[in-house]
């Protein structure tokens, strides 16, 4: 009986939102998502942003304005925070993003669960999957797709130009880097076991593009490390994230069995990062430059010089 309610409300809701869409213009386009389905968009005079990334980039494509609702992991630029929220973007309720009655969803891929995907993909509403990715390219991409859904490719291609100028410059800043040094991402902490991040994670990809090499490379994804693994592999920094770090300072972190006697430990080189760091979005190049200047503080490695979207708060007209 509940499933059939939650269905029913899906429907109505999602006539509304076609009734809203088909009034609103005659023309159209298309784009295909990271699913391979295609979207035909014909209005984007109010956007739900799902991923942090994708809201920076609509954003930074000067849509700020017209976005009414976002996810939990989007956070930039501050006047978000005053949006109303979907939650989080792993855990999607179909039936309160189409009572939002949007013109256009825009889910970074990865976004759940399966079902609810599901859902919004076969209503009215355009929905489309963003390509996810953990490297200069894959935030490329991001860029050139979501300005494509927006109907301003070429504002995505100037943007995703000046992107791609600042990957280069981080380029070359990490060719002064000689020897370079290995670190652990620590996503939390349970029970005094570390959840860290192994391969193919957004913060091995963070600390490449930085010049830093993963310490835990022989795990997939984000698992517990058992001390033995963590003192094998000897990393010289442990970095955690700004916001789930739950006050932990050097002292108690490298108290932990899975740190002591560690190179991170002996120097006390314990560093918190933003989570846009792990968002790779538009910021990206701009987060490893300064994550590098952080793990190698001797070299006075220089940063990279600003741009509109790395300001307090873009600009929202276009």
């Amino acid at each position: 009986m509940k499933h059939a309610r939650l269905q029913s409300a899906i429907f109505a809701a999602a006539i509304l939102v076609a009734a809203t869409s088909l009034s609103a213009s005659a023309d159209s386009w298309k784009v295909k998502d990271a699913a391979g389905k295609t979207i035909e968009i014909a209005d984007t005079s109010k956007i739900v942003t799902i991923g942090g990334a994708v809201t920076e980039i609509v954003y930074a494509l000067g849509f700020g304005d017209r976005v009414v609702a976002v996810d939990i992991t989007s956070m930039y630029p501050a006047s978000v925070k005053s949006l109303p929220s979907i939650g989080y973007m792993r855990a999607l309720s179909p039936e309160g993003v189409l009572a939002l009655a949007p013109t256009l969803v825009l889910a970074i891929e990865g976004s759940g669960p399966p079902d609810a995907v599901e859902v919004l993909s076969r209503a009215s509403v355009p929905f489309a999957l963003v390509p996810e990715g953990f490297d200069e390219q894959s935030v490329l991409k991001k860029v050139r797709f979501i300005a494509q859904a927006l109907g301003v490719p070429e504002k995505g291609e100037a943007m995703a130009k000046q992107i791609a100028e600042d990957f280069a410059a981080l380029n070359a800043i990490r060719a002064k880097i000689s020897k370079r040094r290995s670190a652990v991402f620590v996503l939390a902490v349970g029970n005094g076991s570390p959840t860290v991040a192994g391969a193919h994670t957004a913060a091995e990809g963070i600390f490449h593009l930085a010049g830093v090499d993963n310490a835990i490379k022989d795990i997939n994804g984000y698992k517990p490390a058992t001390p033995e693994a963590t003192l094998a592999a000897q990393p010289e920094a442990v970095i955690t994230m700004l916001e789930r770090n739950h006050g932990l300072e050097a002292e108690v972190m490298f108290a932990l069995p899975a740190f002591v006697g560690t190179p991170a430990a002996r120097d006390k080189r314990l560093i918190s990062v933003p989570s846009y760091y792990l968002s790779f979005g538009p910021r990206t190049a701009h987060a490893a430059s300064k994550l590098a200047t952080q793990i190698y503080p001797e070299l006075s490695l220089p940063q990279l010089p600003p741009r509109p979207w790395t300001a307090a708060e873009p600009a929202a007209a276009r």
